[in-house]
């Protein structure tokens, strides 16, 4: 199953390559958001994370909503979890 984890965006590290440092659930790893730079991000910023690639910008009301649904599910978040702690983006 894929899933999108919310995460915020903490810092742009590399600019040209629009890799973002971002935050989900305690874990801080550089994720691709080439997908969300048309609509504008930066720190602060919500994004929803699939293995190593921001796939949408959210709002944080939606981003906690995400978590909570996403922690009913338990192994399928569990599993996500794991890919993005695996994911390296340098």
């Amino acid at each position: 199953m894929c899933l999108g984890i919310p995460g915020q965006v903490i810092d742009i590290v590399d600019d040209p390559n629009s890799i973002a440092r971002v935050e989900v659930s305690g874990v801080k790893r550089n994720v691709s958001v080439a997908l969300v730079r048309p609509e504008g991000i930066g720190p602060g910023d919500w994004v929803l994370i699939h293995v190593g690639f921001a796939m949408s910008k959210i709002d944080e009301s939606e981003a906690r909503e995400t978590m909570k649904a996403l922690k009913i599910m338990g192994q399928a978040y569990t599993d996500e979890l794991t890919m993005l702690h695996e994911s390296q983006i340098e």
